[in-house]
């Protein structure tokens, strides 16, 4: 697989693109940034990913803190500060986009700032961006402007969060995802309630009679869960944490937690 041919580029790099870090990348490719990853201990599928959108190789993760002027940080919420961590004596702007509670991303902005970096906070609502209108990047910190203005024209929306301080962008995740993600396991658990009751078919009638929208959904949450599931279980307890933190009750996410714990190993 190629490496940058100049090494001197500046560039932004996405280190590890998933499904929704490639489609992050694919936006600043169309954008006209040049953007790179990190293929070192990777999967043939986060390879695939990669070519697809156009991404340059840069190898290694000290290659690309050595070449990249931002740093795209788009990870499951329980490695966001290794994966800060693994970017040593990168001193540009380091961007976290993780679905993080705001005490994990100052923990985060603590690591890159001692390293020289700048941090900037971030949250994806939405599903990989790939028409305009479905999915935006909200942003905190002194340099959001400057993140924001890389996807100008982009599918992707991004916005600066105005208030909420500096980790205003991972408030805004956490309160968002507390409903969608939140409710999502309550329907499982209520539909798992059903079943260890035996009164199952009786629940899923009267959902038909009283909650009819209820059917898709719980089809179409279960169906998340399943394929999901692993990486919601630290999002929830992330959650949990803000609330603590806001002197609200944790209880609600830390079971959310425990549901999506169930999904994944059934």
């Amino acid at each position: 697989m190629a490496v940058v041919d100049e090494p001197n580029q500046e560039a932004i790099a996405v280190l590890h693109p998933g499904e929704m870090g490639a489609a992050v990348a694919t936006c600043l490719v169309a954008a006209g940034h040049g953007v790179l990853w990190v293929s070192d201990g990777r999967s043939g599928p986060t390879a695939a990913r990669a070519r697809e959108a156009g991404l340059a190789d840069a190898g290694t993760i000290d290659e690309a803190a050595a070449r990249a002027t931002v740093i795209l940080s788009i990870c499951p919420p329980h490695a966001a500060l290794d994966v800060a961590r693994a970017v040593r004596g990168f001193s540009g702007c380091y961007v976290d986009a993780n679905a993080v509670s705001p005490r994990t991303a100052s923990e985060v902005a603590g690591v890159v700032e001692a390293a020289g970096g700048t941090y900037v906070d971030g949250g994806i609502i939405g599903p990989p961006p790939v028409a305009s209108g479905s999915t935006r990047l909200y942003l905190s910190g002194n340099q959001a402007d400057m993140v924001r203005a890389l996807f100008d024209g982009t599918a992707l929306d991004a916005r600066i969060v105005a208030s909420g301080g500096p980790y205003g962008a991972s408030a805004v995740k956490m309160a968002y995802a507390a409903w969608t993600k939140g409710s999502a396991a309550l329907l499982l658990a209520a539909r798992e309630l059903g079943e260890a009751c035996g009164v199952s078919d009786s629940l899923l009638s009267e959902w038909a009679l009283s909650q009819p929208a209820l059917a898709d959904r719980l089809a179409s949450a279960a169906q998340s869960a399943a394929k999901k599931g692993w990486r919601w279980i630290a999002e929830m307890e992330q959650i949990a944490a803000t609330m603590k933190a806001a002197d609200l009750p944790p209880g609600f996410h830390q079971a959310a937690a425990e549901i999506y714990r169930r999904s994944a190993d059934s």
